[in-house]
């Protein structure tokens, strides 16, 4: 199988925000995708293992900020590569917080969500969330950062925890 095949799906990337109590997690993620439009509904795939993961399951919403291709690529950096279990990733940029109370940060993205979960679902190594958009902006100019722009053009890595890694690229 060609692993590499996966990475001309038509994907985005994005930061995905969440805030129980006094935890705060982020992470970067390539799986997120309008479900519905009434109610308005979006799934995130986050891994199991991830600490944001467990913050969303306590917190019961999250912030799904849609990349910018122009974003600092320091900012993937640390959403994608640093465990917020022991780092506060929104304490390193500018952040923001949605109308349901979840940080988001406020450069680099294009359009922001904030979602209430109201189903999860358990697909082995990841956990789906579908989460009703009760809030929505647009962010700022500019072309949202896909995945195969991630790849082909800024060369960079996928974590190892994101649902598309292929332990190949290393």
């Amino acid at each position: 199988m060609d692993r590499k095949a996966f990475y001309k799906l038509t994907s985005g990337l994005y930061i995905i925000g969440t805030q129980a109590g006094e935890k705060r997690a982020g992470c970067v993620v390539n799986t997120v995708l309008q479900v519905t439009s009434t109610p308005a509904q979006l799934l995130v795939a986050i891994n199991k293992e991830n600490f944001t993961c467990g913050v969303v399951k306590e917190a019961g919403r999250f912030s799904a900020t849609v990349l910018a291709q122009g974003i600092e690529p320091r900012i993937i950096g640390t959403f994608g590569f640093a465990t917020s279990a022991d780092t506060d990733k929104f304490s390193m940029v500018p952040t923001a917080v949605t109308a349901g109370g979840q940080p988001y940060p406020s450069v680099g993205g294009v359009a922001v969500f904030d979602c209430k979960v109201v189903n999860t679902v358990d697909v082995g190594t990841h956990l789906l969330f579908i989460g009703e958009v009760e809030d929505s902006a647009v962010l700022g100019a500019g072309e949202p950062l896909t995945y195969a722009y991630y790849h082909s053009v800024l060369k960079l890595k996928t974590p190892q925890k994101a649902s598309s890694y292929n332990p190949d690229e290393e």
